[in-house]
Formats: structure tokens, C-alpha cells, sequence
């Protein structure tokens, strides 16, 4: 490891925190984790070092679309399920029939240099939670106006308000000042309004609200 890259201090820390956490954290869950122990760290420092740590092959980062990235401390090839309600994130083995056919890429002249097969749906305990279900396939359905799942909660409202307050796209920091709620909860709310469909990301890290989202304002 230290012939590939330097071993800070701070980045020993964030290798042990994230090895430490089973959740697949977003940089601002595990900024909030490592402030216990450095006080000093800065948000844009935990940024910096897991786009550092990621790009030498140390750890692995999961990209999405219109989701946080997250970062995982098993850099090995594997695979991944998201809920799409809480945003969990799970390790999962994945099936020899879905796998990919990479010799008959390699026929097509391809050079393949990696694999990723993500799957979505709800976990156990958002299953449980949620009450709308489809009958005819038996698990229950949410971030649609069929299922009724459209409603906000006080601090998606809050942040939703603060986003059509905004004349152009804001950030979290942003929000975070307009809303006086913690970066941890804006970062998890900007995520499931951005599923719902109530805010887009035009620019990277900065969100503004869609047509959807105002009508929800009224």
C-alpha cells in the first residue's frame, strides 16, 4: 500500500473508518464519523483523499446516477444492490446468468478494464415500512404518484422551499445555511427528492428544483 501511495495520517484515519463501516458511506457520512477523532478535518479533505484513495485501486467508490457517490473498502470486483427508499447499499454475489460475456466483447475489440452490475429495489426493512404494495408481484412499491409515496416530510419541505428560494442552483453548504439542518440530513433528503423526481442536478453538487417539485410546493 505505501509503495502505491503515500500513507497520511488522515488517510490511515479514513481507510479505518470506512473499513470500520458496513454502510457503504457517502463522504459526508464518514466526514461526520472521522470528526470524532480529527476535529480539525475539513469536509473538502475527506473529499480529496477518497478521490485519491479510489483512483490508486485502494478502495472502490460507487456512482450512480442522481445519487451520492458512496465508498467501499473492499476494492475487489463485486457487486452491489440499492434501495431505493432509505439509499442503503448491500454487497451481493451475482448470478452466472447475469454476468457479463467478456471473451465475446474481447472478439469485438473491446478491452474491457472493469465490470459493474447494480441492481435496485427495496430492502427488508423498508419493505416492512412501506405501506403500498402491488399484489400481483407481491413487494411494495415506492417514489411514484400510482404507489402515493409523493409526500415530503418536514426537512424535504424545508430543503425543497430553500431550492425554489434560490435564484440559481445552490449546494449543500448553501442549503445547509438556508434550512439549519446538519449536512448529513440535507445530503440524505437532497438524495430522495432528487429520486422523487423534485430536484435536479444541473451542475455537479449544486441542485435546483424541476416543475414536479414546485407543483408539490404549490
Amino acid at each position: 500500500m505505501k509503495r502505491i501511495l503515500r500513507m497520511t495520517h488522515q488517510r490511515e484515519i479514513i481507510l479505518d473508518e470506512l473499513n470500520r463501516s458496513k454502510t457503504h458511506p457517502t463522504a459526508d457520512e464518514l466526514y461526520w464519523s472521522i470528526k470524532m477523532k480529527m476535529p480539525r478535518i475539513s469536509l473538502a479533505t475527506v473529499y480529496r483523499n477518497l478521490e485519491i484513495l479510489s483512483g490508486a485501486g485502494l478502495i472502490q467508490k460507487l456512482e450512480v446516477s442522481g445519487r451520492q457517490k458512496r465508498f467501499d473498502w473492499n476494492p475487489a470486483q463485486h457487486n452491489h444492490i440499492f434501495c431505493t427508499q432509505c439509499q442503503g447499499v448491500d454487497n451481493i454475489p451475482t448470478p452466472d446468468a447475469l454476468a457479463p460475456n467478456i471473451g465475446q466483447m474481447q472478439e469485438q475489440g473491446y478491452c474491457i478494464t472493469g465490470c459493474r452490475i447494480e441492481f435496485f429495489g427495496l430492502c427488508p426493512k423498508c419493505q416492512n415500512k412501506t405501506p403500498y404494495t402491488d399484489s400481483k408481484i407481491g413487494v411494495h412499491q415506492m417514489g411514484c404518484k400510482t404507489c402515493g409515496n409523493t409526500a415530503l416530510n418536514d426537512q424535504q419541505r424545508q430543503i425543497l422551499e430553500a431550492v425554489a428560494q434560490s435564484p440559481d442552483a445552490c449546494g449543500s453548504k448553501e442549503l445547509v445555511a438556508a434550512t439549519g439542518l446538519e449536512s448529513k440530513q440535507v445530503s440524505s433528503q437532497i438524495t430522495i427528492l432528487k429520486t422523487k423526481g423534485y430536484v435536479t442536478s444541473p451542475v455537479r453538487c449544486k441542485y435546483a428544483i424541476t416543475e414536479q417539485g414546485k407543483k408539490m410546493l404549490g
